[in-house]
């Protein structure tokens, strides 16, 4: 192989650790991006199997009755609150709370969500996640913003963690790049060298269909089209540069990464 090409590294970091373990019959160790935190309306207990150590979160179970039935909608208060006082990191934790209350029973009790519970999420409400992202960010943050980048990168998901800054470039001869260490490495500031996309973070510890499903939830049909409507128009020049050199980069991309992200 010529001496420029392009050579990637990926090391298996505990951000995106891909375990083969059937999802339904082991929980994950301890997540990356499920750090324990104080709330109100949350309480942590502590199980210690004999092989590794989990931490569950036990939410109240007031809130709905099950993920199958009608759900009552919770209040989004705490995290407009966090987007509007530009406090990311708290805004982060507050939507993967969300996420678990409004995915149902189950995932309260369970502590975190599976990605075949995302279809129990309604419409209205991660609709209402995600504008209040992308309005405290200037259309910056959000999960919409993330399924357009997911798209234009052709679905890869290795691309899609450059982009959206959650792999860092190491200091090497050649191109390399490493998952970011939660949370000290991640940007919880909105800023011009701000990855687009950022935020916020989803669990890929297990592989990424709870990612994937949360992108294509109906939820983002509509207001994707728009956005990337408006992100092209901004992107034609660059465009035109990159043309020619795109179909070489993807087959690139392919021989090198082994696209498989299953559990």
């Amino acid at each position: 192989m010529a001496t420029n090409s392009l050579h990637y590294s990926i090391h298996h970091h505990s951000l995106l650790k891909r375990h083969h373990s059937n999802p339904s019959d082991t929980p994950p160790p301890t997540s990356l991006f499920l750090t324990p935190t104080t709330h109100p309306n949350l309480t942590l207990s502590h199980h210690t199997p004999s092989n590794s150590h989990i931490t569950f979160f036990s939410l109240p179970q007031t809130t709905h009755s099950s993920s199958s039935t009608s759900q009552t909608t919770p209040s989004f208060d705490l995290l407009r609150h966090h987007l509007s006082s530009k406090n990311f990191q708290q805004a982060d934790e507050e939507t993967r709370r969300l996420l678990i209350v409004l995915a149902g029973e189950a995932a309260q009790k369970r502590g975190y969500v599976f990605f075949s519970e995302v279809q129990f999420i309604s419409v209205s409400d991660l609709i209402t996640i995600d504008t209040l992202w992308r309005e405290h960010s200037g259309n910056k943050f959000g999960y919409s913003v993330q399924k357009r980048i997911l798209e234009k990168a052709d679905g890869d998901f290795t691309k899609f963690f450059i982009k959206v800054g959650w792999m860092k470039k190491l200091d090497t001869e050649v191109e390399q790049y490493n998952y970011r260490s939660f949370p000290s490495e991640f940007v919880w500031e909105l800023n011009e060298d701000t990855p687009e996309g950022h935020l916020p973070l989803t669990n890929a510890l297990r592989g990424t269909r709870l990612l994937n499903n949360v992108l294509n939830h109906p939820a983002f049909v509509d207001t994707n089209k728009e956005q990337q409507d408006d992100a092209e128009s901004k992107d034609n020049g660059a465009l035109a540069g990159s043309k020619d050199s795109s179909s070489s980069s993807k087959t690139l991309t392919q021989k090198i990464f082994k696209r498989d992200y299953s559990f």
